[in-house]
């Protein structure tokens, strides 16, 4: 973002954004072309996952019976996710799935805020990739799971034959098939991205417009000013979408895993 800004400052026209803004260049200073992977998203990526195990175990280290700020930081992002989340969504079988929960909240919640932290101002899960890797590790996870307590057909019979009559079963069954094995991880992980993507570009198409503006009148002054504004008041409802998807992918990943623990359908 701030790289088209200084580009529209210094008077050139980049404007308006698009897809390509997404797709970065090479962050390695050797063999760009043959380095094009590792990307600014790459490094957020490795950053996210070193900044959680460093925070995790530094706060563990020597746990003390009076919790240190650090420790009761981490003890209460911990217990909100057992309790409100694998408790609450699975009962008390969930709390041993609280750590993958807590895990996966902690890390879509960091790589989310990298979309308002300045100089990343972008989330690795506004690309698609990141989000369906997620959700497969999920998909495979309550599949796995409901296979484990239920046995491999007694667990597909369940998930796909409801208690209806016999003659409907022709219809029910593809839509149970296509509603918990298709269309749950499709909508798990385009939530996600899409959430991520149209946030990154309506602050980019505020931010940039206000150069745009700008520079094509001087008289557009005033509005360039509300266009930027605009892009702070856009960015604290940024920040509670960034929140609310790490949460509301984390809920329905519960949820999963508690449909494949039910014994009925």
């Amino acid at each position: 973002m701030f790289g088209q800004a200084n580009v529209l400052a210094a008077g050139q026209a980049v404007f308006p954004p698009s897809v390509e803004d997404f797709y970065l260049p090479s962050i390695l200073p050797w063999g760009a072309h043959e380095s094009y992977w590792f990307t600014k998203i790459t490094a957020m990526v490795w950053i996210a996952v070193g900044v959680l195990i460093i925070f995790f175990l530094a706060t563990y280290r020597k746990p003390q019976l009076v919790p240190t700020k650090k420790q009761w930081l981490a003890e209460s992002i911990y217990g909100f996710v057992r309790n409100n989340i694998a408790v609450d969504m699975i009962g008390h079988a969930g709390v041993r799935f609280a750590p993958y929960f807590t895990t996966l909240f902690c890390f879509i919640l960091v790589t989310n805020l990298f979309a308002i932290v300045p100089v990343f101002q972008i989330s690795p899960n506004s690309h698609i990739a990141f989000p369906v890797i997620l959700t497969a590790i999920s998909y495979v996870m309550f599949i796995w799971i409901g296979i484990r307590k239920h046995g491999f057909f007694k667990y597909f019979k369940s998930a796909m034959i409801p208690p209806a009559p016999w003659y409907i079963l022709p219809i029910l069954i593809p839509i149970e098939f296509a509603s918990t094995f298709l269309f749950r991880p499709f909508t798990l992980a385009v939530r996600l991205f899409a959430n991520m993507f149209a946030g990154h570009m309506i602050l980019l198409v505020f931010t940039l417009g206000g150069f745009a503006m700008i520079q094509a009148n001087a008289w557009l002054a005033p509005v360039s000013v509300l266009s930027w504004v605009m892009t702070v008041a856009l960015t604290f409802l940024e920040f509670l979408v960034i929140v609310l998807q790490a949460y509301v992918f984390t809920v329905l990943s519960a949820s999963y895993v508690q449909g494949s623990l039910a014994d009925g359908h």
